[in-house]
C-alpha cells in the first residue's frame, strides 16, 4: 500500500473484519466470509468481487494440523474445506485476475494424494499428514491453474516457517521474510517472477513434491473439488 497498491484484506467475519480495518485503515476493504463451509466460500467470493476488479488475487488463508478430526457444519473435514476448497472454490467463483499466487508449505513435499479419501474419512487420522496432504493439494491446484489458463501467471509459493499464530512460538522466520515472495509475485515484471506453474520459497524457483506436476492427478483432483462444491472452473 505504501507503494500505492490498492489492496483488499479478508476475514472471516464482521468482528474480525472490523479488526482488520482497524488494524490497516488504509486497505481499500474487507472481503468477509467463512472458508471453512462452502456457503462462507461463496460468499467470501461474492464479498472480495465486489471490492474488485484485481490484478492478483494471494490465496494465503489456512488451518494447521489438528490433534483430532474437526467436522464443518456441511460435513467437510476442515483442514481440508479451508485449504484446498477455498483457494478452489474461490478461483472458480471470482474473475480471473492475471496473477493468482497460492500459499503451500515446506511440507508438501511430504503430502501423498489421496483422490479416494481426501478428507480422511477411511484413514487413522493423522493431522500432521493431513496438513500436509492439503499444501500438496494446493501446489496441484496452482499448477493446473497455471496449465488450463495459459494467459495467467499462477504460481505456488512456500513462506517458510513464520512466526504467525499458524507457525507457532517455534518458528524460525519472521514475518517480513514470510510475505516477501508472494508480494514480489504480485507486483513484479522482473524476468524470475514473469512466470507461471513454478513453485517458489524466497524468490527461488524450486522443483515441488513430484506429483504435483502429474496432469491427470491435478486433473482429478480438480474434478474432486467440483463434484464438493458444485461449482467447476470456468472454461
Amino acid at each position: 500500500m505504501r507503494d500505492g497498491h490498492r489492496v483488499v484484506l479478508h476475514a472471516r467475519d464482521g468482528a474480525r473484519a472490523k479488526d482488520a480495518a482497524g488494524a490497516v485503515p488504509q486497505a481499500l476493504g474487507v472481503a468477509v466470509g467463512d472458508l471453512s463451509v462452502v456457503a462462507g466460500i461463496r460468499q467470501a467470493a461474492e464479498s472480495a468481487s465486489a471490492l474488485g476488479p484485481y490484478d492478483v488475487v494471494i490465496h494465503n488463508a489456512g488451518v494447521g494440523s489438528a490433534a483430532r478430526r474437526h467436522r464443518t457444519s456441511d460435513g467437510l473435514e476442515r483442514i481440508f474445506a479451508v485449504n484446498v476448497l477455498g483457494p478452489y472454490l474461490l478461483t472458480a467463483l471470482m474473475p480471473l485476475p492475471p496473477r493468482l499466487v497460492y500459499l503451500t508449505s515446506g511440507l508438501e513435499s511430504a503430502g501423498r494424494v489421496h483422490l479416494d479419501d481426501l478428507q480422511w474419512e477411511r484413514r487413522a487420522w493423522n493431522g500432521m499428514q493431513a496438513y500436509s496432504d492439503s499444501k500438496l493439494y494446493d501446489v496441484l491446484l496452482a499448477f493446473a491453474v497455471a496449465r488450463r489458463y495459459p494467459q495467467l501467471r499462477s504460481n505456488a509459493v512456500d513462506p517458510g516457517w513464520i512466526k504467525t499464530k499458524l507457525g507457532g512460538p517455534g518458528a524460525t522466520d519472521e514475518l517480513p521474510v514470510g510475505a516477501q515472495t508472494q508480494a514480489w509475485l504480485a507486483t513484479s515484471d522482473e524476468p524470475d517472477a514473469a512466470v507461471t506453474g513454478r513453485y517458489f520459497k524466497w524468490r527461488r524457483d524450486l522443483r515441488a513434491n513430484p506429483a504435483a506436476y502429474d496432469t491427470s492427478l491435478q486433473e482429478d483432483l480438480l474434478a474432486a473439488c467440483a463434484r464438493l462444491t458444485g461449482t467447476a472452473l470456468p472454461d
